[in-house]
């Protein structure tokens, strides 16, 4: 699957560079024009879905309460940090081409598994 994704400021913007080259289709905040505006976690998933994009995220504890308080979303990707950003986004990748839709679920991508 070619995911739609939107990063928050805390992802690497060097994962986000190879997630793209892998062809998925990664809009960051700045990209967005909302960096550092301090915007609310709510908000962030409210307008990733809206754009029908799934939130990709180190921010795990936030975004999994959200996932649990308010499932309708267009997905949430929770990374644990990973210093080979490289991994990191073979690991995503392989998360995502094993999905078919991310609509409304939560995928956990772990540094050690």
């Amino acid at each position: 699957m070619i995911a739609r994704l939107y990063s928050n400021e805390n992802f690497p913007l060097p994962v986000v560079e190879e997630l793209r080259r892998l062809g998925h289709d990664v809009l960051t905040t700045r990209d967005a024009g909302k960096s550092n505006e301090g915007i609310p976690d709510d908000e962030v998933l409210r307008f990733a879905a809206e754009n029908g994009r799934a939130v990709i995220t180190h921010n795990r504890q936030d975004f999994i309460r959200l996932h649990r308080q308010n499932p309708d979303h267009a997905g949430v990707i929770v990374c644990t940090g990973n210093p080979d950003f490289l991994v990191l986004a073979a690991k995503v990748h392989a998360q995502l081409e094993a999905r078919e839709s991310l609509q409304g679920e939560l995928v956990r991508v772990n540094r050690g598994a």
